[in-house]
């Protein structure tokens, strides 16, 4: 019989029972009274603790009422079978306390920060202010178009950064692109557009995104200005989707004329570009293309953005820009938009891009993902005798290698693994069967670039495994 020692505090609210019954509970949630684990007897218990047997007796009576203990007739109490059989572990897990630095583990994800790339202590400083200075407006329900303050500050962003000028009435925002994109689709189909034009190699939750919304789908090529205009379906309305200033995965910029050429291509054929333009800031060399949108401001071009590069992957907050008329139509159907970013997150990051920090932010992130970019390409150069080629466009935070190996790319990325580096098969993203893969560079700190890419390489350049590669 292991004994009872609450902790009370006599300044609670709660009775002395009520804090005697929980900590009981507690104990047989977490296993520390194992299931049929006789109690101390009511006299024993309250002689232990100096408090009454009525006390003692209250907080057993809850316990059974509830089923927690069990009574046996002249044998005393005895801890209940909370649990099925064999499930005990379970409540070990629940009973955690959230302090337990476990349940903070990292997750095995595509996507990680280098602790370098973003200034927690102003996140924090902001998120303080919402909770300090702001703390009414969570008393309410979110915009399900997202917060004001956000499409107000993203609103002259845009204008400032890409050129792109619009009213914060015509964002929209959403937890990632796939699900400002399913939104969209809803936009279409009340415009009557079931028809979408799609780059290939493209972004494959996308293209599942319309697949599964009923649209007919477009594969157009892309080479290394682009998507191909020419290929593009003509006579018919329709949406192309593609991503101008760093095509995904390939890395291709669109130049101007190419881009007015697609302008019009839309204009004549009575049809909507949507505008990728996820990660047009990360551009480390020359000034950024500018966007389609801003090259026709009352065209038909939606224009997508997000944060998840630029600031931390946790935060999935993205925002899409639409044409007066389309906006009218989202407008109307709003009430049905299931927009699930928090509002706390939302009012944290309008202050963060007021302050200014956002844009400080950017410019720190080009200079520290340059050096990175160019110690990676070096580091590929020096140590690989050619035998991996790093497609460079000098924007972006991953790079495609084509690696001169019998291996599969599955075996690499497997291999690239065991020495902390994260890389993905070309053709896990796409629908193009390639050795290639696709290498985030962004995710390391600078000092760990050269040592981990000879690591690497001498690595591949080992003979294939016998009866896993051929």
């Amino acid at each position: 019989m292991k004994p009872i020692i609450p902790d009370f505090i006599d300044s609670s609210k709660e009775p002395i029972y009520i804090q005697l019954y929980k900590k009981i509970r507690d104990d047989i949630l977490s296993g520390s009274i194992a299931e049929g684990e006789r109690l101390p007897s009511l006299r024993s218990l309250a002689k232990d603790l100096n408090i009454s047997v009525t006390t003692t007796q209250l907080a057993y009576d809850q316990l059974l009422v509830e089923g927690y203990i069990t009574s046996r007739p002249q044998s005393g109490y005895y801890a209940a079978q909370v649990f099925p059989a064999g499930e005990n572990h379970l409540a070990q897990q629940i009973m955690t306390p959230l302090s337990d630095s476990s349940l903070f583990s990292e997750e095995s994800t595509p996507y990680i920060c280098d602790p370098d790339c973003f200034d927690f202590n102003k996140w924090k400083k902001c998120a303080s202010r919402v909770f300090s200075e702001h703390s009414d407006l969570l008393l309410f329900g979110s915009d399900p178009q997202g917060e004001a303050a956000l499409r107000h500050e993203i609103a002259k962003y845009v204008y400032t950064s890409r050129g792109v000028t619009c009213l914060p009435d015509q964002i929209v925002i959403g937890a990632g692109t796939q699900q400002l994109t399913s939104q969209l689709c809803r936009i279409l189909h009340k415009m009557d557009i079931s028809h979408v034009s799609l780059e290939t190699p493209g972004y494959l939750p996308v293209q599942n995104a319309f697949k599964d919304r009923g649209f007919s789908i477009s594969h157009i090529p892309v080479g290394k200005d682009g998507i191909e205009i020419s290929k593009l379906p003509v006579n018919i309305s329709t949406a192309v989707y593609t991503s101008p200033s760093n095509q995904f995965p390939t890395g291709a910029v669109m130049p101007v004329g190419r881009r007015r050429q697609l302008l019009r291509w839309a204009a004549d054929n009575d049809s909507i570009i949507i505008e990728d333009d996820y990660d047009s800031e990360l551009r480390y060399f020359g000034r950024p293309v500018p966007a389609l949108r801003s090259l026709d401001q009352d065209g038909p071009v939606v224009y997508l953005g997000s944060f998840s590069s630029t600031l931390f992957p946790a935060i999935k907050i993205s925002y899409m820009v639409l044409p007066q008329d389309m906006a009218g139509i989202f407008s109307a159907m709003k009430s049905d938009y299931a927009q699930t970013c928090s509002k706390a997150e939302q009012l944290t990051l309008a202050l963060f891009m007021e302050e200014g920090y956002y844009h400080t932010g950017i410019r720190k992130l080009r200079s520290l993902y340059s050096q990175k970019l160019t110690a990676t390409l070096d580091a590929f150069e020096k140590f690989s005798d050619k035998s991996v080629l790093a497609v460079n466009t000098n924007s972006g935070i991953s790079l495609i290698l084509r690696v001169k190996t019998t291996k599969t790319a599955e075996r690499l990325c497997e291999e690239a693994k065991s020495v902390g580096l994260h890389m993905t098969p070309f053709s896990r993203l796409t629908n193009e069967q390639t050795a290639s893969i696709i290498f985030y560079y962004s995710e390391l700190p600078v000092r760990q670039i050269r040592p981990l890419i000879k690591q690497l390489v001498s690595i591949w350049k080992k003979g294939p495994s016998p009866g896993i590669d051929k």
